[in-house]
């Protein structure tokens, strides 16, 4: 018998990218403590590439996204779905309006990411945080981090352009061997002008990242697709 009611079945909402949702479905697996089939979180996955880019949508002008996060959510409500995560944090700049949109719970991958510094036993200072430039432009981190005793360090201009921004781009054209340089150099950056720890606040940053040797770059790194399939784990009581 399973260990999970019926109901309990996790909605993802992905495709954003969707290497980084497929990521999610590998480590919400792997990190789920199971012995057999029946032990492990019932999950749907809703993978959908063609929601617009969410950078685009908060820095130029581009089409807006939430229609079809909406869609999205609609249809994993429909399937029967208990709770929804987002493997992607960008699309968290319009969780107001999704978590509006259905009687569900919404899982926050920045509240998913606090709790993993938390559990880590990091409690304040300065954290680094690299994501979309749409993300840190929303201050989706800082805001959120600043109210939990935080302060926020975050990649200059230059590095966005130079590094992170490009190394997203290589993640979701599936090069991420090629992406674990800039990340990492990125994330060193932060490092080196004090931060205890950096969020990597973008789901295409970690799989570029722990493509190379990223214990190297010597400081707690937050994966924050990991922290957000330990949030649903933590939902489903596991």
């Amino acid at each position: 018998m399973s260990v999970f009611p019926e109901t309990a079945f996790l909605g993802v909402l992905g495709g954003m990218g969707p290497l980084a949702s497929a990521q999610f479905m590998l480590r919400l697996t792997l990190l789920t403590p199971a012995a057999r089939d029946q032990d492990h979180l019932p999950a749907l996955l809703w993978s959908d590439p063609r929601i617009p880019d969410r950078s685009a949508a908060r820095l130029a002008g581009g089409e807006d996204p939430l229609p079809w996060l909406v869609r999205g959510i609609r249809g994993l409500e429909a399937a029967g779905c208990g709770a929804i995560a987002i493997p992607c944090n960008t699309a968290h700049g319009w969780f107001t309006a999704m978590q509006a949109a259905t009687a569900l719970p919404i899982l926050h991958i920045v509240d998913a990411a606090a709790d993993e510094l938390a559990r880590q036993g990091i409690l304040s200072g300065p954290i680094g945080v690299m994501g979309t430039a749409g993300t840190l432009a929303m201050r989706l981190y800082q805001d959120r981090l600043e109210a939990r005793g935080y302060s926020c360090l975050l990649p200059t201009e230059a590095e966005m352009a130079a590094l992170v921004s490009p190394g997203i781009a290589l993640v979701k054209a599936n090069d991420v061997q090629q992406a674990y340089a800039p990340l990492a150099e990125a994330a060193s950056a932060l490092k080196a002008r004090g931060a205890a720890a950096v969020v990597l606040g973008c789901t295409e940053i970690p799989l570029g990242i722990l493509a190379g040797p990223h214990a190297e770059i010597g400081l707690p790194l937050i994966d924050t697709i990991d922290a957000l399939a330990l949030a649903a784990l933590r939902w489903a009581g596991r």
